[in-house]
């Protein structure tokens, strides 16, 4: 039998041996703790780089890994899930080598309204993305000089087009299928590379009033805002339409830059007066407009805070404007004629606020941003007369999960009075009841998840209060408004 002072001394030593829970997670603590460290050395730190969506630094920590709109670049790729059938033959290395470097965005997702809107049911989306970039330099030996190309393949049907009826766009790949070039263009850098000149058939929403932050939404307002995208003839040369362009920037320090644009005002091409949708007007993005009124947008941007060392939470600012050349119509009608009166112009100003509240202490790349962006225009001539969103985002909120990213958002788009006194006109002149339009409200909430390098995921919900800004449902014969509309989404995002 053994002596009970035996088995005291067995007891202690096995409690001496035995880990402790402390100790245990303090071990787990360390070595994700060295995983984190080992991570960041590897990807570098984000804030301060040159990746920041817009072509600006990096001041938002909540940047996402994956955006459909093209403002923010995709750098990551699922080529080396693959082994050597990532690259066979060895033809992407020897292109690169040669200044020559492609990639090939998958984005298929659906939609489906569940209350709400003109009707209820399901839609679904594919947009395959193919961009090639060239280093003229290493190429040809033409330093500075560089080209791009962006080719679009379009399926599917909208869910804003065909079931909501809203004016904030449900996904910002929403568009008529089609085969369609995107952009064209060669730029060359001058000056030590302050100066950029940039000419070809450019979309102006990879570059003007772009948020670092609101690029993770899929609804298109949190690109494109919907002030632009109702008030430019065409909707504006953004996604899918492009335009014939020559656009400047400057950049004298690392934080400031200008950049302004001279643009063809109606990317569609031909009469914009005739009622056809510039979306076939340009059904393949070939036709070139270059006679028409043009479009001139620029705008200033400040990064603060954004460099090694510098105190305070990163944020970046910016003010811009656009001005339409030529004659519009305005909203109100002419007495004699009944059309509307031709004015001189269109315009607009806006102002993006993009600020980082919060870093991770082990984690620099992880943490909470926040954004605000905000629109103008004369109720004259315009539908929308001021627009405003805002939203948070939070990358790495869940340990294990650094490159996913939760988000909140929100917009507001604000019919113009005229445009509501045009509905009010209306209903006096006709025997049916009809609402006059106010505004539209949008929320979302996404999160997506990346599940391997070039892969992601990402569901959202978006909440519709007065679609259209409270427009008469066409399918209710009492002319009722269109009734809130609830839908939920999935994306699925690829990369090669």
């Amino acid at each position: 039998m053994r002596s009970p002072s035996r088995t005291i001394l067995v007891a202690l030593v096995a409690l001496t041996l035995w880990p402790q829970p402390s100790l245990v997670a303090a071990q787990a603590e360390g070595r994700e703790a060295q995983a984190t460290a080992e991570r960041v050395a590897a990807e570098g730190v984000a804030i301060g780089s040159p990746s920041g969506a817009g072509g600006d630094p990096q001041t938002s920590v909540a940047q996402p890994v994956f955006s459909a709109g093209r403002a923010a670049e995709v750098t990551t790729s699922f080529q080396p899930l693959l082994g050597p059938l990532g690259d066979p033959g060895g033809y992407r290395a020897f292109l690169e080598r040669h200044g020559i470097t492609f990639g090939l965005i998958t984005v298929a997702e659906t939609y489906r309204d569940v209350r709400g809107g003109l009707r209820r049911g399901s839609t679904g989306l594919t947009l395959l993305d193919l961009d090639v970039d060239v280093d003229l330099g290493t190429l040809a030996g033409w330093k500075g000089a560089s080209a791009h190309a962006t080719v679009y393949q379009i399926q599917g049907s909208g869910t804003s087009r065909s079931r909501v009826g809203n004016l904030m766009t449900i996904s910002e790949i929403e568009a008529l299928p089609a085969s369609r070039l995107s952009e064209l263009w060669l730029e060359q850098s001058l000056f030590d590379d302050r100066l950029f000149i940039r000419v070809g058939q450019l979309s102006a929403d990879t570059e003007y009033m772009v948020s670092q932050t609101s690029i993770l939404f899929t609804n298109g307002t949190f690109g494109w805002p919907a002030i632009f995208a109702a008030n430019m003839t065409d909707g504006g040369p953004a996604y899918p339409l492009s335009a014939p362009t020559v656009r400047l920037k400057y950049v004298p320090t690392r934080e400031l830059s200008f950049q302004a644009s001279l643009i063809d005002g109606t990317p569609g091409g031909g009469n914009p007066r005739s009622g056809i949708d510039p979306q076939r007007r340009n059904p393949n993005g070939t036709r070139f407009p270059v006679s028409d009124p043009p479009l001139a947008i620029a705008e200033v941007s400040y990064a603060y805070n954004a460099r090694p060392g510098d105190t305070g939470l990163p944020g970046t600012v910016t003010f811009g404007g656009w001005h339409r050349f030529g004659r519009v119509d305005a909203l109100m009608p002419d007495p004699v004629s009944g059309l509307g009166r031709r004015v001189s112009g269109d315009s607009g100003i806006y102002g993006v606020i993009d600020q980082t509240i919060y870093q991770e202490s082990n984690d620099p790349n992880d943490g909470a941003s926040v954004f605000l962006r905000a629109s103008a225009s004369p109720g004259d001539r315009n539908l929308v007369d001021f627009y405003l969103d805002g939203g948070i985002a939070y990358r790495g909120l869940f340990p294990g999960r650094s490159d996913d990213t939760l988000g909140f958002g929100v917009g507001v788009t604000h019919i113009s009075p005229v445009a509501r006194r045009l509905d009010a006109m209306a209903a006096l002149q006709s025997s049916a009841p009809a609402p006059r339009r106010s505004a539209e409200l949008l929320l979302e909430a996404t999160y997506q998840a990346v599940l391997a390098p070039g892969i992601a995921l990402q569901p959202t919900v978006q909440y519709v209060v007065h679609p259209g800004g409270g427009i008469a449902n066409p399918r209710d014969p009492d002319g009722t408004r269109v009734r809130n509309a609830l839908v939920f989404g999935l994306r699925a995002i690829t990369r090669y």
